[in-house]
């Protein structure tokens, strides 16, 4: 079925995974609605029916990612038995998750450079706190569970969770090659764990 012919809601959706996939392929703030609308065979008119705005497109999809990643991380998380796996799951599903969809943080990036606070900006700032809020609780479940240093500074080592996977993520943008992230990983991961486990 083309992208004509969908229900509302199936085309809105589809809308927004066009948009993740175009800004794997190009600058995210060098596509137009007028691309948009090309690759889902639609009339302009078409996809304003269902975004009024850009910025409520953009939103959509700040939206879908947030959905996606969090529940993509909920899955791994809740699939351990011990809070260290629980980060080490965290961890590799976030990585996996920008492997399979490069454009993501082409645009979290782009909209968190924006001066204004748009919704899009807002829903990747909260993004990005429920993210940390969520590696913190696994933090301090590791610390009472025994596992984890405890005198480690939980909201240091949460902060370089989160600034270890943009580090690598970044580094694969300006390498042009989103696919060593799954290969680097690891080892990185292994390098931060040791720096927070309890030492016997």
């Amino acid at each position: 079925m083309s992208s004509r012919h969908l229900p509302a809601d199936e085309r809105r959706a589809v809308t927004v995974e066009t948009v993740v996939a175009l800004a794997g392929e190009q600058n995210p703030s060098e596509i137009t609605t007028a691309t948009i609308a090309e690759r889902m065979q639609l009339s302009h008119g078409a996809l304003f029916r269902h975004f009024p705005t850009k910025e409520a497109l953009w939103g959509a999809v700040m939206e879908w990612v947030a959905e996606r990643l969090m529940a993509r991380i909920e899955r791994a998380v809740q699939a351990e038995a011990s809070p260290l796996a629980a980060l080490e799951a965290m961890f590799m599903t976030h990585i996996d998750f920008i492997a399979d969809h490069p454009g993501v943080p082409r645009m979290m990036f782009g909209e968190l450079q924006r001066a204004e606070l748009t919704a899009p900006k807002r829903m990747a700032q909260t993004l990005l706190r429920r993210y940390g809020e969520r590696v913190r609780a696994l933090l301090e479940a590791g610390r009472t569970a025994g596992e984890i240093d405890s005198a480690l500074d939980l909201a240091a080592a949460a902060t370089l969770f989160v600034g270890t996977v943009q580090g690598l993520v970044v580094q694969s943008l300006l390498a042009g090659d989103v696919g060593r992230l799954r290969s680097e990983a690891p080892a990185v991961l292994g390098i931060y764990l040791r720096g927070i486990r309890r030492q016997a």
